[in-house]
């Protein structure tokens, strides 16, 4: 019954499995909000019984059976239900396409099927992507809305009315053909972005990393890649990938606590994924269009290249920060902006580029403005202000690691500061 990945703890496997399962399951049968409730009920019987039982060699193939049955059992429900309402003449039982034959057509890429089917035209674009997130990325609605800036709630509801809007459309909940993977890629990218960014720095939690999700993205990108190979976007995204999870190993120490970049071993970056990612980016800049992607995978590398943090290029940082603010605006541009242009101008210009994010109501409240602005004041020596701003923001950050090292900052410059000398 049990293979290798049987060592790896059940939850683990489910969420590695589950969007593979809801893409067969909503590919064959059509029925995104269905198959959801279907996959569910079949994770929940897999969490049940495999403890007991034993893992199945077909860990996938298990659980299309079940929600497959599952869903059978809704269609005919539904039938029955309607022919009571109606008091009609009894309907067409419909064509349930046997398990064996879902299986057989299993495309080994249906989570990538499924990302761009989550992404789909009765959506709005950030609606799409929240479903998505939760569908493919099996993000928590918390985790979504940490990405999103905006309350739990409102995200709740956001991804209830993605549901309701693809019930409700008449437009088929399929694979898209080559002109709609075209229109849907945008979104497609964002969501893989978003799904390794919690993955490369969790949003909540007691871990800094789910190296789960980052690899899941990583995978999955270069799966959009191979689909869609001439595609600049799509390179930088993954060029963008790879340069950022070369560090990965140096973020944390010992106890799993955090490591800034200028804190960093850089003798235990990856040197394969940065070669890998700076040819990748190299290839997308040759063809002339920059975008988003291209430009973050710019900056990741320059951060890469150098061999100690004071050989950092800042100027160059700064200049990609402005051009990247011009080509796609946000509070998190913004904020990264300020902090290279704290670097090269000094704190008081940081201070200045920050004040543009006070009135933005998704930035209130973000533990990284109060993060930041007390770096900004420890470069100026105003350790007080800084405390003030590191405690702030330990508050309001939900990730443990983030916290600690925020508290852990405040508490040695109060130290620093009751000094005799200081």
């Amino acid at each position: 019954m049990s293979g290798p990945a049987a060592e790896l703890p059940i939850e683990h496997l489910l969420r590695e499995l589950a969007p593979q399962v809801l893409g067969a399951i909503a590919r064959r049968f059509r029925d995104f909000s269905s198959a959801e409730d279907a996959v569910q009920e079949a994770l929940l019987a897999a969490f049940r019984q495999w403890p007991k039982e034993g893992i199945p060699e077909n860990r996938r193939g298990w659980l299309i059976r079940v929600a497959s049955r599952r869903m059978t059992d809704m269609m005919r429900s539904e039938i029955a239900r309607r022919e009571r309402e109606s008091a009609a003449t009894p309907e067409e039982e419909p064509a349930i396409e046997p398990v064996e034959e879902i299986e057989a057509d299993m495309d080994p890429e249906d989570t990538l099927i499924l990302l761009f089917m989550c992404c789909h035209p009765a959506l709005s674009p950030s609606s799409a992507i929240a479903l998505t997130l939760r569908a493919v990325g099996g993000l928590t609605t918390v985790e979504i809305a940490n990405a999103f800036l905006v309350p739990e709630a409102t995200m709740a509801q956001r991804i209830s009315r993605a549901k309701q809007s693809i019930r409700t459309s008449g437009v088929p909940f399929r694979a898209p053909n080559p002109q709609e993977r075209g229109e849907r890629l945008p979104a497609v990218l964002h969501v893989l972005y978003l799904i390794f960014s919690e993955g490369y720095a969790s949003s909540i939690g007691a871990q800094l990393q789910r190296l789960d999700l980052a690899r899941e993205a990583i995978r999955l990108t270069r799966g959009a890649r191979a689909l869609l190979p001439e595609d600049t976007e799509v390179a930088g995204l993954l060029a963008l990938m790879l340069l950022t999870d070369a560090r990965r190993r140096a973020r944390t120490g010992l106890e799993g606590e955090l490591i800034p970049l200028d804190k960093q071993d850089r003798s235990l970056w990856d040197r394969d994924e940065i070669a890998e990612g700076t040819a990748l980016l190299t290839l997308a800049l040759s063809k002339g269009t920059v975008g988003l992607y291209q430009l973050q995978a710019a900056i990741a590398a320059v951060h890469d290249e150098a061999v100690q943090a004071a050989d950092t290029d800042w100027p160059q940082i700064l200049a990609l920060y402005e051009l990247l603010q011009r080509v796609a605006p946000s509070p998190m541009v913004t904020l990264n902006h300020s902090i290279a242009a704290a670097m090269v101008h000094g704190p008081a210009r940081g201070l200045e580029r920050l004040r543009l994010l006070d009135g933005d109501e998704r930035m209130r409240g973000h533990y990284r403005l109060d993060a930041v602005r007390g770096h900004f004041f420890e470069m100026m020596g105003d350790f007080r202000k800084a405390v003030q701003h590191y405690r702030m923001a330990a508050a309001r950050t939900t990730s443990l690691p983030e916290k600690n090292y925020l508290l852990t900052q405040a508490a040695r410059l109060e130290e620093t500061a009751s000094e005799p000398n200081s």
